[in-house]
């Protein structure tokens, strides 16, 4: 990072330059937006470096990034010295906007939900809204389908136009880990944005929603994920994802429009899979015949519990103030000093804060 020293010794025409291009970069859709202020060297946590220590991970591990917007969370897994990933750690979103459901069209306000890869060249230091990372929307499926959009990113803050907000204390973790992850060779980090944990009463809960067939074609992704504990492949054939294990030779490159390639199958891993998949289906149709099917309706968004309780007990103004680190979260005040306990149900629709 330059010091402000080297900065000011810039040429004109090279200062000029890069003011135009950060202008230029304001215009962008979505929440991609810069203030200036380079934060990327900001170190991981002492905290959670004594975590990662625990779990037999070091910083140069590979992570992977899993995203839920029904419950509202965010979970951070990291490759342990086994070889497999394992969860470090579940942070609270603080807001997010639009539905359950794939983001098709530009303005539309959706999150978008998806398989997606971060680089370094996705990540930005220099977000109005602290910290941030751009998901990849659209990615190679989704142009396939002409889906619109872009510029969607997780990061700071409390506010969103189809992002992930998280809160600046939230994005400040993880920002440090995929940024030392990426410096340590990962190529980039898997991002699963799904619409909720595919338990099987989620599933039961939605299965009359027309979303269903593309959300099971996630689970394929996420079921190989809980038999491998390694990320998947993602590759796109037949208007579908594609999911293979990590390792394993992926096939010729393939048409996400057009025929699925034939590939060798891992006979261990589909058993183990096909076990996982039954006894999921035997779960889903138990709790149909007791549950009824979640009823229609939209509400912009949704917000932790954590934070719907700040809200309501505070109100939007200090929720804000807190969320951007204008208020420290170890304040003496009993109600926000520590305003993440992972809560039974979560993720119903609330009202916006943002005004977007």
């Amino acid at each position: 990072m330059l010091s402000a020293l080297t900065r000011s010794s810039r040429p004109t025409s090279t200062r000029l330059r890069t003011l135009l291009l950060l202008a230029l970069a304001v215009t962008v859709a979505g929440c991609s937006r810069f203030d200036g202020d380079d934060r990327g060297e900001v170190p991981i946590p002492p905290k959670l470096m004594q975590q990662m220590s625990a779990k037999g991970m070091t910083p140069a591990d590979p992570i992977m990034v899993r995203i839920y917007k029904k419950e509202s969370e965010l979970e951070l897994w990291k490759r342990d010295r086994t070889g497999r990933y394992a969860l470090l750690k579940t942070y609270p979103l603080c807001r997010w906007s639009g539905k359950l459901g794939p983001k098709m069209r530009e303005g539309d306000r959706q999150a978008p939900e998806g398989f997606y890869t971060v680089t370094r060249a996705q990540m930005n230091p220099r977000s109005q809204y602290y910290l941030s990372f751009n998901l990849g929307y659209p990615n190679p499926l989704e142009q396939a389908l002409g889906y619109e959009g872009g510029a969607l990113m997780v990061h700071g803050a409390c506010t969103s136009a189809g992002c992930y907000a998280m809160t600046n204390d939230g994005i400040g973790e993880i920002y440090p880990v995929a940024r030392e992850a990426l410096a340590a060779g990962q190529p980039g980090f898997q991002v699963e944005a799904l619409p909720f944990r595919m338990t099987a009463r989620n599933l039961a809960l939605y299965r009359n929603d027309p979303n269903m067939p593309f959300w099971r074609n996630l689970k394929e992704g996420t079921d190989l994920f809980s038999v491998t504990r390694q990320p998947p492949q993602v590759a796109a054939c037949q208007s579908r994802y594609r999911f293979t294990p990590a390792g394993a030779d992926p096939g010729p490159p393939s048409d996400p429009l057009g025929p699925c390639p034939a590939v060798m199958p891992d006979v261990a891993v589909q058993q183990a899979i096909a076990a996982k998949q039954a006894n999921d289906e035997a779960a889903i149709a138990t709790l149909a015949q007791i549950e009824p099917p979640s009823a229609p309706g939209y509400v912009d968004g949704g917000m932790n519990a954590s934070f719907r309780e700040i809200l309501r007990k505070s109100g939007p103004q200090k929720l804000a103030a807190m969320t951007s680190g204008q208020i420290p979260v170890s304040q003496p005040d009993a109600a926000l000093a520590d305003p993440y306990v992972p809560p039974a149900a979560t993720g119903e629709a609330v009202a916006s804060i943002d005004g977007q």
